[in-house]
């Protein structure tokens, strides 16, 4: 497409983005607890668009079909069953937190109250880590995207993209995300549904037979929908996901925005239900462009853009749907994830003292920390391209994977709170004790930093050892603790 033709497109929908956050934040008289809660203020219906919206980044272009190009099956729905579970997981545990702490923002809120202090503190910064990652991950692709179908400069959708976000959000708070975030949903769900019936209806015979075939150009991809021997690396995928996903706390704000507990579990149940049929599609059509051969974008090789392979000679109408539903999914998670890290800021790392003038320059300070890691620079010799980011998540992920049992047995009351705290620990030392039993010390120490197997992929038996770890520590020290 034409960039200038591009460039009106992008105006267009960030205007119209823009108008709906800014009506959202007039309409209410803002407090501190109003910007990072809308307390009780959702049914069910805008709860589970607002979660699908807000769960459902640029990344959904890029993510799920890289891993359908590397991997089969059962990686394409390891993927897809880790984009819905956290949600499930949300629809039965978040109105037992809520029940326990009716005046909750985040998840670290719930964990101070049962376990203390130090352990918030601890659950903020891997919340920050790992929501700060996503944030300009997002940032990325949304220049990239824009760079495939329109040959845009990337710094200058970042660029819009952040300013238009930043100023709804920092005036507006969580009520401007959660109207956005419909406007959003439904536009993601027109547009997903027209998108890709247009590209299935066009060869759905060749498309179907492009899935089965293996890459026949790279040997790394296997990109095969029949391909049924990845079953491990798709379960590793279920468990680093889904314990990281429930350190973000934009799911948890939404907890507490829903009117009732009820509307939480259908809310989350509907998020659910949306979110695990599309992340598989996009992941089977992964399979079908390395079915295809290698996946060349604008003349380079890039299996995170296979997607884009698809719709390289798509028309006008075609490209101009994908602009739109590229700035639609970007903004729908920037948004989320811009008030959650402030959230996360103003109420687990300074205690809840800061006020709402502070929430809202948190908000905009982040901002700029955030394009700049976009563009790739190399700090102290570490370089935030996409071999970096991944190793951030993983790291991210790992972390979540030692804490989540230690935070969510909090929930059994006779959960010991120094038992909670050895087990978030024990965790992370099972993983040295893996690597130490399987390998050596060394290797288990630098599954700590690198939690991958020879393929560079996540190593299900570093995330299980953390997870049975810290949870078998956690319950066992429960019982065997003197009572507080």
């Amino acid at each position: 497409m034409e960039t200038n033709t591009a460039y009106i497109l992008v105006a267009c929908t960030l205007g119209i983005f823009g108008y709906a956050g800014y009506q959202a934040a007039s309409e209410k008289e803002m407090d501190t607890d109003e910007y990072l809660s809308a307390r009780a203020s959702q049914d069910h219906r805008r709860i589970g668009l607002s979660l699908f919206a807000s769960g459902m980044g640029i990344w959904i272009l890029f993510g799920p079909p890289e891993v359908g190009y590397w991997g089969g099956f059962w990686d394409v729905l390891g993927y897809a069953v880790s984009a819905a579970t956290p949600f499930l997981l949300l629809a039965y545990l978040g109105p037992k937190i809520r029940q326990r702490l009716p005046g909750g923002v985040t998840l670290a809120d719930f964990v101070r109250m049962r376990i203390g202090r130090p352990m918030q503190i601890y659950v903020g910064l891997i919340s920050i880590l790992y929501m700060f990652t996503i944030l300009f991950a997002e940032f990325t692709a949304i220049g990239m995207a824009m760079k495939a179908l329109s040959d845009m400069e990337p710094l200058i959708p970042m660029l819009a993209v952040a300013s238009v976000t930043t100023a709804y959000t920092a005036y507006g708070g969580l009520p401007a995300s959660l109207r956005t975030d419909r406007l959003q949903a439904w536009v993601v769900i027109w547009l997903i549904f027209t998108l890709l019936s247009i590209i299935f209806l066009d060869d759905f015979d060749s498309i179907m037979s492009d899935s089965r075939s293996y890459n026949p150009e790279d040997e790394w991809s296997i990109g095969s929908i029949s391909y049924m021997g990845s079953f491990t690396s798709g379960l590793a995928l279920v468990v680093a996901i889904t314990s990281a996903e429930m350190f973000s706390q934009g799911n948890w704000q939404r907890a507490w925005a829903s009117e009732d507990d009820e509307a939480l579990r259908k809310g989350s149940l509907l998020a659910a239900s949306l979110v695990l049929p599309l992340i598989f599609i996009m992941g089977f059509l992964g399979t079908v462009v390395a079915g295809r051969g290698s996946a060349i974008v604008n003349g380079e090789y890039d299996p995170s853009a296979s997607f884009f392979v698809l719709i390289e000679e798509a028309h006008f109408a075609l490209i101009s749907g994908f602009i739109v539903l590229c700035i639609a999914l970007v903004c729908s998670s920037v948004d989320t994830l811009q008030n959650a890290v402030a959230a996360s800021i103003t109420r687990d790392i300074s205690d809840g003292k800061m006020d709402l003038t502070n929430a809202r320059i948190t908000t905009l300070a982040m901002i700029p920390v955030a394009i700049y890691l976009a563009s790739g620079p190399t700090i102290a010799g570490f370089t935030f391209d996409a071999g970096g980011v991944f190793r951030i998540y993983l790291v991210a992920d790992l972390l979540a994977a030692a804490t989540v049992l230690p935070v969510l047995l909090t929930l059994w009351d006779r959960t010991d709170s120094r038992a909670s705290l050895m087990g978030a620990l024990f965790g992370l030392l099972s993983v040295v004790f893996y690597g130490a039993f399987t390998s050596d010390i060394s290797t288990g120490l630098g599954y700590l930093t690198s939690p991958t197997n020879e393929y560079g992929l996540a190593n299900l038996g570093v995330f299980l050892s953390a997870l049975v770890g810290s949870g078998t520590v956690t319950v066992v020290g429960s019982y065997a603790l003197p009572s507080e």
